[in-house]
This record gives C-alpha cells, structure tokens and sequence, in this order.
C-alpha cells in the first residue's frame, strides 16, 4: 500500500466512476484500474464494486475510505512543512479564477498581493468553474474562486458571496417584463442558456426539476457576452438567466431588461476552493485572507 494507491482510491470513491478517475489523475482507465487491483490483494478485500450507476465503496472499502482520507492529509502535511523549510528563496502562488469575477477582482488582488509580498509572485488563471476545479484537483493551481463546486476531500470549500440571478432579453425584442418571474413560469420563455457543465445552467435546471418546470432551451451558447448579442439580433424574442451583476459587463447595457427570479429565488454561490496539498502554504493563506477581506458586495454587485 502506498500513499498514490490510497490517492487514486479517494478520487474513484469520490467520483464514483473510473473514467471520471482516471480523467481528473491524468492517467489511462487501465492502470488505474491494475492500481485498485493491487491495492485489494494486498488488504485480501473487495473495496469498490462496479454497478449499473459507475463505482459504489463496499463495506471494507468505506472503512479505508476513511483511513485513506486521514492519511492523505498527514502526508500532505508534512509534504508542504518539509518544502516550506527547505525553501527560503521567494514564493509562487497560482488563483484560478473565472473570467467575469477576475474583470472584477484581479486587480485588487495583485494589488495586495504586491503590496505585503514584493518578492514573491501570483499567477492567475482564468477558466470556466468546472476547468479550474479540475485544475484544483490536478495540482495545476492551488486555489480558486469557483461556482458551485462538487465536494471534494483533495479542496477545502467556504462560501463567499451569493447573487440573485435574473431573466434578461432585449428590449427592442420582446414585450417588458413583469416586474418579477416565478420559476414555475420559465417554461414561458425561449430560452438561450450556457451548456452543461456550467454552473449557472446546472442550478437553473436543479431548481426548476424540484418544482416540476420544464424549461424551453432554443440555443446554448457558452460566453455571456455571445448570449446578449444571440438576445440583441435574434429574430423572435429570447430570454436568458444571468446573475444580476452580469449587466455590467455588457456594452449597451440599456438594451436590455430583466427582471428577478422569485417563488423560489434562486441565487449562485461563489465559493473559494482552496487544495488540500496546498493549505499549509502561508503565502497561499494569505492570498486566501486577501480575497477574504474584499467587500464582494461592492465589487461584484
């Protein structure tokens, strides 16, 4: 048993699927697969069982599971002590962060960052949510500003700032708007909506599935700005849904109207993510309490 084998054990656990596995670790189904085998002939148990779903943990499986996670972040641990002392020359620290927060964010941030670390330096980059949760997972940065994630033992997640999404068309194209949308009326509306994965589509869908909606989707476009113009030159009337804030950053924005989503409300969360492998580096703590002090209200609303 070594510390890869119980790594790559979490991620399938976690994933409930070898492919999804194997994606996110960089490496092919099949040897990971010879990995699990060996790791199970040397403990003489069964600990994943495949199902018509993808991966379930048997009982003994359950049991590593949670021996596995406890040492996985001891070794991570003493992994980041052991760098941090050997290490006196000036740090790096990589933030993912989405496009539309970063236009907001970023230079505040390195603004700071510059500020308290003038020989250290931070790499930002900009991906769509479930990108940079990948990059998160795969080492590539070590924290990051995202959507919604999926729960993971590799991060550590806490909520940050949560908005109101609205619907939005042209107004050149479509009667005004009621001054407020139940959910339960959405399946009214032509809809152009970012395709899966994306955060937003994911929570809008969620929503309307739990109140029995179903939604009209005529177009699916990935980039909001693409969107608006998709609403500004579209022969007939389409709609969209987009957090509030979302208004701002589009030329023009007397060109369209919205209005809010209620019964329910339904509101994005941003969280910050930060990677277990890197949560005992100070300068990526720093970096972590620099976003935290940001009022978020008045940058993002």
């Amino acid at each position: 048993m070594d510390l890869k084998q119980l790594q790559y054990f979490i991620v399938i656990a976690e994933q409930r699927s070898f492919s999804r596995a194997a994606d996110m670790l960089d490496l092919s189904q099949p040897s990971l697969s010879r990995q699990i085998q060996l790791l199970e002939a040397e403990l003489g148990q069964h600990l994943l069982v495949r199902t018509g779903r993808g991966v379930e943990v048997t009982e003994a499986g359950a049991r590593l599971l949670g021996h596995a996670r406890t040492l996985h972040h001891l070794a991570t641990q003493a992994r980041q002590d052991l760098i941090n002392f050997r290490s006196s020359a000036p740090g790096r620290v990589r933030l993912g962060i989405p496009p539309r927060v970063a236009r907001r964010l970023a230079p505040n941030i390195m603004q700071q960052f510059r500020a308290q670390f003038p020989a250290s330096s931070i790499t930002l980059a900009e991906g769509l949510s479930a990108q940079l949760r990948d990059w998160l997972l795969k080492d590539k940065v070590d924290l990051a500003l995202l959507y919604e994630p999926a729960p993971s033992s590799l991060m550590q997640v806490e909520s940050l700032y949560r908005e109101e999404l609205v619907l939005a068309h042209a107004r050149a194209g479509a009667a005004a708007l009621p001054a407020t949308i139940a959910v339960a009326d959405l399946d009214k509306y032509p809809l152009v909506l970012p395709s899966a994965p994306n955060t937003i589509r994911a929570l809008v869908e969620h929503t309307c599935r739990e109140s029995n909606v179903q939604l009209n989707v005529v177009a699916e476009v990935d980039v909001v700005q693409t969107i608006v113009e998709t609403l500004s030159y579209a022969h007939e009337p389409v709609f969209t849904i987009i957090p509030r804030s979302a208004l701002g950053d589009i030329p023009g924005p007397a060109r369209l109207s919205c209005a809010p989503i209620v019964d329910p409300v339904i509101r994005n969360n941003l969280t910050l993510a930060i990677a277990t492998a890197a949560a005992q580096s100070q300068l990526v703590l720093a970096v972590a309490q620099i976003i935290r002090g940001i009022d978020m209200t008045s940058h993002m609303g």
